[in-house]
């Protein structure tokens, strides 16, 4: 079971490796087909282990493995150690499942792309590092893992680094992560001080008596994990991150990174359990992240960023359930999420893929007839996000939302706060499917239909490379060709989604709380819950969600549907969701022009005058002296003897003296 363990995690990075140490002696179609096999091999080995963990007892699923010591200083040791259990396991058969489908759909998705061989070692690199923070035995390696996701999510948001766009959204999300790493690394530097040890489970368990520690503890992992996962107020780093290849941004968004926050919450519970208010404000913070999240996502026009917004809601869900002490109904939104938000990507990227790299709803407007297979799937993808049954996210979310409802009066805001997000979660997810994928082809879509090499109705073909790229071959920087096949797209485009479209069929009946509840029973080993919903309020919360999604969904259809109405506009409650509630424009007030202002005044006042000038005088002096220096180098003899005569009158002069 370790042996597996370990082979689950080093796979991709054996992949990553070799690509990168082969080069372009390999072609780039084996990049690809090397990193997918890797990750593939992780699944296999998670399954194995799954199973495994299985056959044991309940007191025996709890099992670390030490390669060697990595760092000793003194009495604090630290090693290069897994810890495998079932919420890890859970998690590495979540990262490794999706993550494969996901690079293999960049198969077909980057086929062509000159930094092919680049961007699947990238991906490789990304599976690695998330793998390694879900299965890190202590707190340091969790570090390093979180530390190399954050660096291969800036390497992969800029990984089309001619784009200007696209290199300032890499160090966007870098910096805004950057935050909430070190208020991580505070954190450990704290649980050393008290126990010496960061691994787990000692270093989880503060002890009574610690009010103080525990609570900054708590608020500095907190940090880490709103920055990871996209919370308010660390959360404007995300919809940038779009900029990223589409594949990329379904790695980022459905399994992987920003489900990272909520795994570091549910590992830690022990530690926010002990700073009640802290974990309540985890909850909060969800709570309104779904909301904001919810309202900006109705006014995109953007393919990419309305689902990366519908991301940072349902991570809210998560959060909010992770704070009221619902673990195992966080994670079982966290299993769902991935499949259906993979699921939307996915599908967006077929119709982004085939029409010339566009991402405007606008434009893309009644493609859903031309791409019939992709239309059912996005309905499919759709339907689970918003929580209706008997789709995947109605067995998930509703939970969550129960939850609520069994945690005081402060459970019952977030609760009414959950059913207003299912709401906006039906307006703004209908809206999108309705415009983009129902009604008359717009006048882009027909032009596009009806190009050489792609065939209108059930045989659209898709014909170019990344989004954003230009529509004939000269214009392509990275050298993609058109392709000619059947249907809406190649093997390795399709396949994934359709499988996933599946999986966010099914993939929520294997837990339903009333009846059955394996999962539960599986992660509570690990992470008892602290409050559990009764039968009648998890009949009330799915009753009101499912009630509330619907109502959504008809206030679409007012809007956008067939016989649509005037949308309202009020101009202030329009510019607020358009400008984001202006958070980039408070940090830009707040931190960058102070920062920039006082760069500048240290420039003319400090660096140079001081600096600039210091040194300026000091070679002034170097040359004047050696010139100087020169110029006593006369070449007569008797000018040296009277210099060295003087000299040793002046040595004569002050030993006397000084006697």
């Amino acid at each position: 079971m370790i042996v597996a363990a370990w082979i689950c995690l080093v796979a991709p990075l054996a992949a990553a490796l070799s690509i990168t140490l082969l080069g372009t002696s390999i072609s780039r179609r084996v990049a690809a087909y090397m990193a997918t096999a890797s990750v593939l091999g992780s699944f296999a080995a998670a399954v194995v282990v799954f199973a495994k963990l299985e056959t044991e007892s309940a007191s025996a699923r709890s099992n670390a493995s030490t390669a060697w010591e990595w760092l000793t200083a003194g009495s604090f040791h630290v090693g290069l150690r897994i810890l495998v259990d079932p919420l890890s396991v859970f998690m590495m058969l979540i990262v490794s499942g999706v993550g494969f489908l996901i690079v293999a759909y960049s198969i077909d998705y980057m086929d062509g792309d000159d930094e092919e061989r680049r961007y699947f070692a990238y991906m490789a690199l990304f599976v690695f590092s998330m793998l390694l923070l879900v299965q890190a035995g202590n707190f340091v390696m969790l570090l390093a893992g979180w530390g190399l996701v954050g660096l291969s999510s800036y390497l992969l948001i800029g990984f089309w680094h001619e784009r200007p766009a696209a290199v300032a959204a890499a160090k966007k999300a870098f910096i805004m992560n950057a935050i909430g790493d070190a208020t991580m690394a505070l954190a450990f530097f704290l649980l050393i001080q008290h126990h010496n040890t960061l691994n787990f489970p000692p270093a989880l368990h503060v002890g009574p008596g610690h009010g103080w520690l525990v609570n900054l503890v708590a608020l500095g992992l907190l940090g880490g994990a709103v920055a990871k996962s996209a919370q308010i107020p660390l959360q404007t780093w995300l919809p940038d991150a779009m900029e990223g290849p589409t594949p990329v941004s379904a790695l980022i968004h459905a399994a992987t990174m920003v489900t990272a926050g909520v795994y570091l919450i549910v590992r830690c519970h022990a530690i926010f359990e002990q700073a009640p208010r802290v974990e309540e404000l985890a909850a909060g913070l969800g709570a309104g992240t779904l909301l904001v999240a919810g309202l900006i996502a109705l006014v995109q026009t953007d393919i990419k960023r309305v689902i990366a917004y519908s991301t940072m809601s349902q991570i809210g869900y998560m959060f909010l359930g992770a704070g009221l002490g619902a673990y195992a109904n966080a994670m079982f939104h966290l299993m769902t999420h991935a499949f259906f938000k993979a699921l939307l990507f996915m599908a967006a990227g077929v119709v982004i893929h085939a029409l010339a790299g566009e991402q405007d709803i606008r434009k893309l407007a009644g493609v859903g007839g031309l791409m019939p297979v992709t239309r059912i799937t996005f309905l499919i993808g759709s339907l689970a996000l918003i929580g209706m049954p008997p789709f995947a996210g109605f067995f998930s979310k509703d939970s969550i939302i129960a939850a609520g409802l069994a945690r005081g009066w402060y459970g019952d805001v977030l609760f009414a706060a959950a059913l207003a997000g299912t709401f906006l979660t039906g307006l703004y997810t209908w809206r999108l499917f309705l415009i983009v994928f129902t009604g008359e082809p717009s006048a882009f879509v027909r032009e596009h239909a009806t190009r050489p090499g792609i065939h209108a109705g059930p045989q659209l073909s898709h014909s170019v490379g990344p989004e954003g790229h230009g529509e004939d071959d000269a214009s392509r920087p990275h050298g993609h060709a058109v392709q000619e096949h059947r249907g809406e797209g190649p093997f390795w485009l399709m396949a994934p989604v359709l499988v996933l479209a599946v999986l966010s069929v099914i993939g929520g009946w294997i837990q339903f709380a009333p009846l059955w509840h394996p999962l539960s029973t599986w992660l509570d080993e690990v992470t008892p819950p602290l409050a559990t919903p009764s039968n009648a309020q998890e009949a009330v919360a799915s009753v009101l969600a499912v009630v509330l999604g619907l109502g959504g969904i008809a206030v679409a259809f007012l809007f956008y549907g067939r016989h649509r109405r005037a949308v309202p506009r009020i101009a202030w409650a329009q510019t607020l969701l358009e400008r984001k509630f202006y958070f980039d424009e408070a940090y830009d007030f707040a931190f960058y022009r102070p920062a920039v202002w006082v760069s500048l005044q240290l420039g003319r006042w400090v660096e140079g005058p001081i600096i600039g000038g210091s040194l300026r005088e000091i070679g002034r002096g170097a040359r004047e002296a050696g010139l100087g220096t020169g110029r006593l180098q006369t070449g007569l003899v008797r000018t040296y003897v009277l210099a060295i005569a003087a000299s040793l009158a002046v040595i004569t002069i002050v030993f006397v003296a000084v006697r």
